[in-house]
């Protein structure tokens, strides 16, 4: 089974060129692969019942990948936290746990969006927990959409002065709180995204090696990582150029469909 993992996409429609991208990108996957979304597919989210050109544009190319036998899944970001079952069926793809173990026999592998690891930054995940309390999401989306608009701009917008004020390593994961959690499912790999860091990580944990690897947004330019179908991992980072992404496919990764 070959899978592909994505994160951090940030679609909006300030951004047509990241659009652009996605869309060339999902186009090119081969045919009875796996997908895994691993949260902030959409720079924000306010409702399912947000019924923009940009969603349903993502909903029907996603839709589509159904109809060539790829199988999405979904892990919620901090940014698109409230798409709810009614999208996800749109999409044709599956919402997971915030924490998913797949391959959990041969090399288990534990996915997330990855904003639990950044257990250093103490005001955050306050915030994250306030914001993923059952009924507060219930009201919120009761609101009118106007007044969702406003919210969700005015917390983006306070999320960015605070965040400038906070140095990188509080804002990146915590070393310890991702040997405890990969111990904690006995996984031998970890993919996540959230801090825009792409890298791939080894280390050991009780004498076993082990990887973290990490997903870059797409601002910076396509990012994903490709599991072959003999379980090997490559982490790609390409610019939003289509021409370079068709060239990798083709040379890199069709040929061992």
């Amino acid at each position: 089974m070959q899978r592909f993992f994505i994160a951090d996409i940030h679609l909006n429609d300030n951004e047509p060129v990241i659009t652009t991208g996605f869309l060339a990108f999902i186009e090119k996957l081969p045919e009875s692969c796996e997908l895994y979304i691993l949260g902030d597919l959409f720079d924000y989210w306010i409702g399912d019942d947000e019924y923009s050109s940009l969603h349903q544009k993502i909903a029907g190319a996603l839709s589509d990948l159904s109809r060539r036998g790829i199988n999405v899944f979904f892990i919620h970001g901090n940014r698109d936290f409230l798409i709810g079952q009614h999208f996800a069926e749109q999409c044709q793809m599956q919402i997971l746990p915030e924490l998913s173990l797949i391959d959990k026999k041969s090399s288990p592998l534990l996915v997330l969006h990855g904003d639990l690891l950044c257990t250093d930054d103490k005001s955050y995940q306050k915030f994250r927990r306030k914001m993923h309390n059952h009924w507060l999401q219930r009201l919120f989306l009761m609101l009118p959409m106007m007044i969702r608009r406003k919210i969700a701009n005015k917390l983006r917008g306070e999320s960015q002065q605070y965040n400038s004020r906070k140095s990188e390593k509080i804002m990146d994961v915590n070393q310890q709180a991702v040997s405890t959690m990969m111990q904690q499912f006995q996984a031998h790999t970890m993919i996540h995204g959230h801090t825009h860091k792409p890298a791939i990580h080894s280390f050991k944990i009780n004498n076993i090696e082990v990887k973290r690897m990490v997903l870059g947004a797409w601002h910076d330019g396509i990012n994903f990582i490709f599991q072959d179908s003999q379980g090997r991992f490559q982490l790609y980072l390409l610019s939003l150029n289509i021409n370079e992404l068709i060239t990798t496919f083709d040379q890199s990764i069709l040929n061992k469909a």
